[in-house]
This record gives C-alpha cells, structure tokens and sequence, in this order.
C-alpha cells in the first residue's frame, strides 16, 4: 500500500512515541526526512549528541561512515540506517590504498614512524582504525586547522586522507607546502600529503559561478565549503564547515545577499531571501538523498516487529582503533 507523506510522518510520529528509539538526520537529507528527526546536525555532532542519548536505538539518516561513528562511540547502542548510503568520498580510500599511501612516503624516503596520519571524519571505520593504529586522529572541516596545528608539534610528516581539497585549503591558512599523492612532488618537500579524494557535490562550484554572481549582484559575498577546490576557497569571502556556514549565514542582515557553495538541502532551508546557491548545477548529494520517509518508516516498524534491518555491526579490533582515533580528536 502507498501512502502519502503526510500519511508516512504521522505513522513515523507514532511508532516513535512506542519505540526505545531516537531519530537522527544530518543536514544534506531531504527535508521531510530531516523535519521529522529528533536530533540534527553535522556528521560529528550527530556522533557525539547521540552518546549521551538513553534510547536503545538510534535510526541514523545519512551516509555508512556517518551511522559508524555512532557505533565506533557507542558500541553499545543498536544503530539502524534506513539507507546505508554510501559517501563517495569515503569509498574512495579504504585500508589497502591507505597502506599504499604510507609506502609510497616510505618509497620517498619518510619512515612509518616518522608519519602521522589524521583523516578526516568522512572515511569509513577501517581507515580511521589505521589511523588509530598509526598513532594518528581525525579530524572535522571545522576542527581540521586546529587538529593540524597540534600534530605538527610532534615534527612528522602530516599523511592527510581522504579530502586533498581539505588538506590543501587548510595547508594553505597556514602557509604550509602540501601536495597531492601522484602530482609528482617529492613528499619530503611538503608539510602535508594529502590523498587523492574529493567530494563530487563540492567539484560543482566554479570560479565563473563566483564572476557571475559578483557581477550581477556588486557586493554580494560568497560563503562556502572548505571541501571545495582550493582555488574557489581563494576566491571566496568566507570558507567554512557546514555548522560555521550556519552560523556566519544566519548572523547576517537579512539584505545582505549571499551565494553558498555547499549542498543544496542545507542552503535551501536556511533563509529564503538574498541567498543564492553557487552552481548553475543542482549541487545535491545523491547519496545523502536516498533516504525517503518511506524507509524510516520501514525501518522503524521492523524495530517494532523485532526484526531490525540495516543495523551496523564492526569487527572489534576496527571498533577499537577507530573510537581511539576518534576520542584523540575529542579530547583535543
């Protein structure tokens, strides 16, 4: 039987008030998916707001590598995803081309205990456990400039996986040489190595959508994503993680106008006068976009029949290393 949204919000509304279960979404899902959450928030904030929540369950509506940092935190809770997407990003690095990475440095003449690996939060348990093993952490978009000044006291060469953009913007704030696994450069020659990865919805954004915007509207200011090409960062008024894109946005006056370079669903809800999206291209994640409430609602009635689906599970030595990479970030 097909219902209506409508239909599905109220039956999703209901079987949450009989359920030991707290709905989580992150800021890139559809907005009927995102308005019936009961905690939202970036990938970290979920992580970490959901551990201090009773609920046996947490239904996580994002991406894999999103739904195991809840588990990674807190083993002990059931965690269920009505979708477990998969985050480009994250899929393209995994433990092999992590140790291909670290060999690599090592073929350049960096030994492995002269590295220290930090990735970046949007990669999947068994690459943040490596990290973990290494010695190494993770780090946010919001966080990455402060994680990164604190590990180069230690004076290793920084492997930063899996976002280059990421990397070399942040590199960049703090005048440090980085370069691009296979770009050529000798690694001994740079503070950062950062992996070849990248987000696909953050690639939309041009340098001739910044010209086309300033010269239609003289004074307009451009916000967006450090995930973005370095080159459109240095073009760009503000470059911030999506909590700080909220929070700049929000504190301006509302005649201000402003394009952001970010994902589509956020931008969209976040004021709906002077605010313009960079991109002559919808810049919507289609991974973060497979959610429907029809699957919350499936998913919430297999927890009521005690036939939970979806439900992430991680091996114990990943569970270890990863929660220490993690709790190294946190305790910073």
């Amino acid at each position: 039987m097909q219902y209506t949204n409508e239909e599905l919000k109220e039956k999703i509304i209901d079987l949450k008030t009989k359920l030991d279960v707290t709905v989580v979404a992150h800021f890139y899902q559809r907005d009927e998916v995102f308005d019936i959450a009961d905690i939202t928030g970036d990938s970290l904030e979920l992580a970490t707001r959901t551990r201090d929540d009773d609920a046996e369950f947490v239904l996580f509506c994002g991406v894999g590598f999103m739904g195991q940092s809840v588990k990674v935190l807190s083993p002990k809770k059931r965690v269920v995803m009505p979708k477990i997407a998969c985050c480009a990003m994250a899929k393209m690095i995994d433990a092999i081309y992590f140790d291909e990475s670290i060999a690599f440095m090592e073929e350049n003449g960096i030994s492995k205990d002269n590295i220290l690996p930090i990735t970046y939060i949007n990669s999947n348990a068994d690459v943040k456990a490596k990290v973990g093993e290494m010695g190494g952490l993770v780090c946010t978009s919001s966080n990455a400039k402060f994680i990164i000044s604190d590990a180069l006291k230690v004076g290793k060469k920084i492997l930063f996986v899996p976002d280059r953009c990421l990397g070399q913007n942040i590199a960049n704030q703090m005048g440090l040489k980085s370069m691009v696994i296979g770009d050529g450069a000798n690694p001994q020659d740079n503070d950062i190595i950062c992996y070849d990865g990248f987000c696909s919805v953050h690639q939309l954004f041009s340098l001739e959508d910044i010209g086309f915007y300033r010269k239609k509207f003289p004074g307009i200011l451009i916000a967006v994503h450090p995930e973005c090409d370095p080159k459109i960062c240095d073009a760009s008024d503000f470059v911030g993680s999506t909590s700080q894109l909220i929070k700049y946005i929000k504190e301006l006056p509302l005649e201000q106008k402003i394009a952001v370079g970010t994902e589509f669903n956020m931008v969209n809800r976040l004021r709906t006068k002077n605010t313009y999206i960079l991109s002559s291209t919808k810049p919507e994640c289609p991974t973060m976009n497979e959610t429907t409430l029809e699957d919350v609602y499936v998913t919430l009635k297999a927890i009521e029949d005690l036939k939970p689906i979806n439900e992430i599970h991680i091996d114990e030595s990943t569970q270890k290393w990863a929660k220490i990479a993690l709790e190294r970030m946190l305790a910073l």
